[in-house]
């Protein structure tokens, strides 16, 4: 894989001729993104964008889960460190604006859990397939911050205000089922399909005329352009709540498999 060797925790391979697969790896946390991960999805979609080999993206996890999101001990040095918390709100920033801004088309297949950073590339993407049990969880309230990230942007524009303030609010899971009902994803498949219609997807991509493809991409992704102030402001608000107090009981819920206790 000449020019994506730096890579750790994504895995890169050609899946079909001019098909690019991108595989969020870490197995032993169910591919949740530390450090690491999170600078590595945020710069991928830039060299994407200028191999010439590539035609086609498709995007997932790890075995059976797509991402558990953000890892732990990355949330509790945000709180700590403030150099840390704005390296990784600039990098969370570019997850999203590199994939929208990537001339490729982006193919995701989402089984298992789908959640933070993850989450963001899954719904993202140009076209998302979702297995029916997939669960799509936007957990930034539940952790005590507010919903930054991708939700803001694309959320409301995929399933409604009304939709979206259910979820987000509630962090009330989204089966891939229920998604795809919603509007969240583009298809719902059979679980043990997803990888194989993903991929099916993609190398359809990848025969098309890359020109007409790309620039129907950016038109349409204007529409997510014209949402950029509200995703900004989104994201300052996440940031600053992990200045606050109740992202530490949001970490204590989460490691203690238990509902948070705000006060």
């Amino acid at each position: 894989m000449k020019g994506y060797e730096d890579y750790e925790k994504l895995k890169l391979d050609w899946a079909a001729d001019g098909v690019l697969r991108i595989v969020i790896s870490e197995p032993r946390r169910l591919n949740a993104v530390d450090m690491t991960g999170h600078r590595e999805l945020s710069e991928i979609w830039r060299d994407v964008d200028r191999d010439d080999d590539v035609r086609a993206v498709v995007v997932r996890g790890e075995g059976e889960v797509f991402s558990a999101g953000g890892d732990l001990s990355m949330i509790e040095e945000m709180t700590r460190d403030h150099a840390t918390r704005m390296r990784i709100f600039a990098e969370a920033r570019d997850i999203v604006y590199n994939v929208l801004n990537c001339s490729k088309p982006v193919v995701s297949a989402v089984q298992g859990p789908a959640v933070g950073a993850g989450l963001a590339v899954a719904l993202l993407a140009d076209i998302s397939v979702a297995g029916r049990t997939a669960r799509i969880i936007d957990g930034h309230t539940r952790l005590g911050v507010a919903a930054g990230d991708h939700a803001a942007i694309v959320w409301p524009l995929l399933c409604g205000l009304a939709k979206a303030k259910y979820h987000l609010l509630l962090c009330e899971p989204v089966t891939g089922e229920q998604a795809e009902a919603m509007g969240l994803v583009s298809v719902c498949v059979d679980d043990d399909q997803v990888h194989d219609r993903a991929l099916e997807i993609a190398v359809r991509l990848a025969g098309g005329s890359a020109e007409a493809i790309r620039l129907t991409k950016y038109s349409l992704n204007n529409w997510l352009r014209l949402a950029g102030p509200s995703f900004d402001a989104s994201l300052a608000m996440e940031f600053l709540g992990f200045t606050g107090p109740d992202v530490a009981e949001g970490v204590r819920a989460v490691r203690d498999k238990r509902p948070p206790r705000f006060t």
